[in-house]
Protein backbone atom coordinates (compact mmCIF):
# COMPACT_ATOMS: atom_id res chain seq x y z
CA UNK A 1 0.00 0.00 0.00
CA UNK A 2 2.86 2.86 1.34
CA UNK A 3 4.73 1.52 -2.37
CA UNK A 4 1.58 2.55 -4.44
CA UNK A 5 1.38 5.55 -2.75
CA UNK A 6 5.01 6.56 -3.10
CA UNK A 7 4.50 5.54 -6.62
CA UNK A 8 1.72 7.83 -7.25
CA UNK A 9 3.66 10.71 -6.05
CA UNK A 10 6.45 10.50 -7.52
CA UNK A 11 4.78 9.66 -10.88
CA UNK A 12 2.41 13.22 -10.43
CA UNK A 13 6.25 15.38 -9.65
CA UNK A 14 7.56 13.73 -12.55
CA UNK A 15 4.77 14.93 -14.69
CA UNK A 16 4.34 18.46 -12.72
CA UNK A 17 6.85 20.66 -14.22
CA UNK A 18 6.14 19.21 -17.62
CA UNK A 19 2.15 20.84 -16.87
CA UNK A 20 3.67 24.18 -15.80
CA UNK A 21 5.70 24.56 -19.13
CA UNK A 22 2.30 25.00 -20.76
CA UNK A 23 1.96 28.83 -21.56
CA UNK A 24 -0.91 30.31 -20.45
CA UNK A 25 -3.35 32.60 -21.94
CA UNK A 26 -2.04 35.97 -21.59
CA UNK A 27 -3.51 38.75 -19.37
CA UNK A 28 -6.07 41.19 -20.86
CA UNK A 29 -4.75 44.84 -21.76
CA UNK A 30 -6.20 47.34 -20.16
CA UNK A 31 -6.10 51.20 -20.76
CA UNK A 32 -8.04 54.53 -20.27
CA UNK A 33 -9.10 56.33 -23.49
CA UNK A 34 -11.54 58.79 -21.72
CA UNK A 35 -12.72 60.31 -18.64
CA UNK A 36 -15.79 62.26 -19.16
CA UNK A 37 -17.29 64.19 -16.43
CA UNK A 38 -21.67 62.90 -15.69
CA UNK A 39 -23.25 66.51 -15.24
CA UNK A 40 -26.29 66.19 -12.73
CA UNK A 41 -25.15 62.79 -11.31
CA UNK A 42 -23.97 62.37 -7.64
CA UNK A 43 -23.97 63.30 -3.84
CA UNK A 44 -23.14 66.83 -2.71
CA UNK A 45 -19.54 65.31 -1.87
CA UNK A 46 -18.80 63.65 -4.88
CA UNK A 47 -18.61 63.76 -8.48
CA UNK A 48 -19.36 61.01 -11.37
CA UNK A 49 -17.28 60.35 -14.45
CA UNK A 50 -17.90 57.81 -17.36
CA UNK A 51 -14.62 55.99 -17.46
CA UNK A 52 -13.82 55.00 -20.64
CA UNK A 53 -11.80 51.43 -20.95
CA UNK A 54 -9.79 49.88 -23.72
CA UNK A 55 -9.79 46.30 -23.22
CA UNK A 56 -7.23 44.46 -25.53
CA UNK A 57 -6.84 40.65 -26.08
CA UNK A 58 -3.76 39.24 -26.69
CA UNK A 59 -5.57 35.58 -27.11
CA UNK A 60 -6.86 33.50 -29.34
CA UNK A 61 -10.19 32.65 -27.63
CA UNK A 62 -12.44 34.81 -27.18
CA UNK A 63 -12.94 36.69 -23.63
CA UNK A 64 -16.43 36.69 -22.11
CA UNK A 65 -17.30 38.58 -18.60
CA UNK A 66 -19.40 39.94 -16.58
CA UNK A 67 -19.08 42.76 -14.56
CA UNK A 68 -16.81 45.59 -13.95
CA UNK A 69 -14.57 46.56 -10.96
CA UNK A 70 -11.82 49.80 -11.32
CA UNK A 71 -9.39 51.86 -9.12
CA UNK A 72 -8.21 54.79 -10.38
CA UNK A 73 -5.36 56.62 -8.67
CA UNK A 74 -4.32 59.98 -10.40
CA UNK A 75 -0.26 61.71 -9.43
CA UNK A 76 0.23 58.66 -6.88
CA UNK A 77 -3.14 59.33 -4.89
CA UNK A 78 -6.66 58.19 -5.07
CA UNK A 79 -8.37 59.54 -7.42
CA UNK A 80 -12.42 57.72 -8.20
CA UNK A 81 -13.55 53.76 -7.77
CA UNK A 82 -16.60 52.40 -9.92
CA UNK A 83 -18.21 49.33 -10.77
CA UNK A 84 -20.67 48.62 -13.55
CA UNK A 85 -23.09 45.51 -14.28
CA UNK A 86 -22.27 44.80 -17.48
CA UNK A 87 -21.56 41.80 -20.15
CA UNK A 88 -19.51 41.42 -23.08
CA UNK A 89 -17.15 39.72 -25.37
CA UNK A 90 -13.51 40.47 -26.04
CA UNK A 91 -12.85 39.12 -29.31
CA UNK A 92 -10.14 36.68 -29.99
CA UNK A 93 -6.97 39.32 -31.21
CA UNK A 94 -9.60 41.94 -31.02
CA UNK A 95 -10.49 44.92 -28.28
CA UNK A 96 -13.64 46.85 -26.72
CA UNK A 97 -14.71 50.06 -25.71
CA UNK A 98 -15.87 49.26 -22.10
CA UNK A 99 -17.73 52.81 -19.76
CA UNK A 100 -17.61 52.31 -16.30
CA UNK A 101 -19.34 55.15 -13.77
CA UNK A 102 -16.74 56.35 -11.21
CA UNK A 103 -17.51 58.53 -8.44
CA UNK A 104 -14.21 60.91 -7.12
CA UNK A 105 -14.97 62.71 -3.29
CA UNK A 106 -14.42 66.16 -3.50
CA UNK A 107 -11.64 65.50 -1.40
CA UNK A 108 -9.96 64.15 -3.82
CA UNK A 109 -10.20 66.47 -6.44
CA UNK A 110 -8.94 69.16 -3.79
CA UNK A 111 -5.67 67.30 -3.49
CA UNK A 112 -5.72 66.82 -7.24
CA UNK A 113 -6.37 70.50 -7.83
CA UNK A 114 -3.90 71.70 -5.38
CA UNK A 115 -1.13 69.54 -6.89
CA UNK A 116 -1.60 70.60 -9.80
CA UNK A 117 -1.64 74.19 -9.03
CA UNK A 118 1.65 74.02 -6.55
CA UNK A 119 3.71 71.57 -8.83
CA UNK A 120 3.99 71.48 -12.45
CA UNK A 121 1.29 72.56 -14.35
CA UNK A 122 0.92 69.99 -17.28
CA UNK A 123 -1.92 69.04 -19.76
CA UNK A 124 -1.77 65.30 -18.87
CA UNK A 125 -1.62 63.69 -15.85
CA UNK A 126 0.20 60.35 -15.00
CA UNK A 127 -2.98 57.51 -13.83
CA UNK A 128 -2.52 53.97 -12.42
CA UNK A 129 -5.31 51.46 -13.25
CA UNK A 130 -6.32 48.43 -11.85
CA UNK A 131 -9.14 46.34 -11.26
CA UNK A 132 -11.46 43.45 -12.67
CA UNK A 133 -13.18 42.77 -15.54
CA UNK A 134 -15.43 39.69 -15.24
CA UNK A 135 -12.51 36.82 -13.54
CA UNK A 136 -9.70 38.73 -15.03
CA UNK A 137 -7.98 40.84 -13.17
CA UNK A 138 -5.56 43.81 -14.40
CA UNK A 139 -3.47 46.69 -13.90
CA UNK A 140 -1.98 49.87 -16.22
CA UNK A 141 -0.10 53.26 -16.53
CA UNK A 142 -0.35 55.75 -18.68
CA UNK A 143 -1.35 59.36 -18.80
CA UNK A 144 -5.18 61.24 -19.32
CA UNK A 145 -6.02 64.74 -19.67
CA UNK A 146 -8.46 65.37 -16.77
CA UNK A 147 -12.17 66.82 -17.97
CA UNK A 148 -13.18 69.94 -17.32
CA UNK A 149 -15.07 69.42 -14.27
CA UNK A 150 -19.11 69.68 -15.34
CA UNK A 151 -18.34 70.12 -18.82
CA UNK A 152 -18.01 67.50 -21.92
CA UNK A 153 -15.99 64.67 -22.42
CA UNK A 154 -11.73 64.70 -21.74
CA UNK A 155 -9.05 64.32 -23.88
CA UNK A 156 -7.79 60.99 -24.37
CA UNK A 157 -3.92 60.24 -24.11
Amino acid sequence: MFRRQALRHTAALILLPGCASFPGPEPLRVHVVDLESLDGLGEALELRFRCVLRVQNPNDTDFGFRGASIELQVRGSAFATGVADLTGVVPAFGELLVPVPVSASVANLARLAIGLFTGTDRPKVDYALRGRLGSARFASTGEIALPAWGSGPGIPS
